[in-house]
């Protein structure tokens, strides 16, 4: 038996490694959600501060390189390589493929092997379920790579149903009022819109006009989101006791103003924070998280089954404290450039 077949596996920290740009993969030659310009990238999904533009080579699924294209233009990459979720490929000396994470349309987990060993990095993800996008797929592995963006144990979200039945409930209670959401532009806002049609919620959602161009992108994957009408032409009589969905950035300026005395809610998973929803104004919080949950980390660590777990953006040290305590050698990777879009 050849002496190649007895050798150790090569452990990922001999391969992977944190440069200024990201996480590097040296045998491939690539860089995984880069957050500068780089020759190669494999980008986990369409989140601004995940997907940058400027790379010479990007490989991502074919829903994650449309939301590039239509979010970027020609920054959205040299060339364009689209990956199925589950397809194999060769990039360098590495074997890489794509399976679902679960955050947002397209969301990938990377899984990078080389060397005998394999390491999973899973981009941002959650375990709810989510009409908008593949469940994440838990993938047994040397080292998982993970967010924390939720990683305190006070970070436990309630069931998204119920947190939908709050705002319809509110709708009952003040119908002569427009109920103004702030849902970021991908994901969040698609996710609302069937979490409002399968509570049997069947009347025309309005949008700002920044929302309007993702939820087509989401129609042209299949995800049926009922029927959506531009707010800004709307009369102020038609949005009388209608849901109507913005950017969090618009649901407390001048735009909002047009409305019939708004009840102003933000959909989030910082909306457990009493204090954030109280800063922003919000009348009603919703908490509908598109990131993982305390619960749901924890949860994750153990279906992953890695020996070995890396932490890189979010609260760090109380997920590695909390992996250590489960028998997992952890440590906090302390990448910069990773921001809230989709919480």
């Amino acid at each position: 038996m050849s002496a190649a077949r007895h050798a150790a596996p090569v452990h990922p920290d001999r391969w992977m490694r944190v440069t200024p740009e990201g996480l590097y993969v040296e045998p491939g030659g690539f860089h995984v959600d880069p957050v500068r310009p780089v020759d190669r990238a494999v980008v986990t999904h369409g989140h601004a501060d995940h997907a940058r533009p400027g790379h010479r080579h990007v490989l991502a699924t074919p829903a994650t390189l449309a939301i590039m294209r239509q979010r970027l233009g020609e920054g959205a990459g040299g060339s364009l390589q689209p990956l199925g979720y589950g397809e194999a490929v060769r990039v360098g000396d590495t074997t890489v493929r794509l399976v679902p994470a679960g955050h947002v349309l397209g969301s990938a987990q990377v899984v990078i092997e080389h060397g005998g060993a394999r390491i999973v990095v899973s981009g941002d993800y959650k375990r709810a379920p989510d009409r908008t996008c593949a469940p994440f797929e838990p993938v047994p592995c040397d080292v998982f790579v993970t967010e924390a963006t939720f990683g305190l144990p006070v970070f436990r979200h309630p069931p998204d149903h119920g947190e939908i039945g709050r705002l319809l409930h509110s709708l009952e209670v003040f119908p002569e009022r427009s109920h103004v959401v702030g849902a970021y532009a991908l994901g969040k806002c698609q996710r609302l819109l069937t979490l409002l049609r399968a509570a049997g919620y069947d009347r025309p959602v309005y949008l700002h006009g920044a929302l309007l161009a993702l939820c087509e992108l989401y129609r042209g994957f299949g995800v049926e989101l009922g029927e959506l009408r531009p707010a800004t032409v709307a009369a102020k009589d038609e949005l009388r006791g209608a849901v109507v969905l913005a950017p969090p950035g618009a649901i407390a300026d001048r735009w909002a103003r047009r409305l019939s005395d708004p009840v102003v809610a933000l959909a989030s998973g910082w909306m457990r924070v009493r204090q954030r929803a109280r800063q922003r104004g919000v009348e009603l919080p919703l908490v509908i998280s598109d990131h993982a949950d305390w619960d749901e980390l924890t949860r994750t660590l153990r279906d992953v089954g890695a020996p070995e777990v890396w932490v890189t953006h979010g609260r760090e040290e109380a997920l590695v404290h909390q992996a250590t305590r489960m028998g997992i050698r952890a440590r906090a990777l302390a990448l910069v450039g990773f921001e809230e879009e989709g919480a």
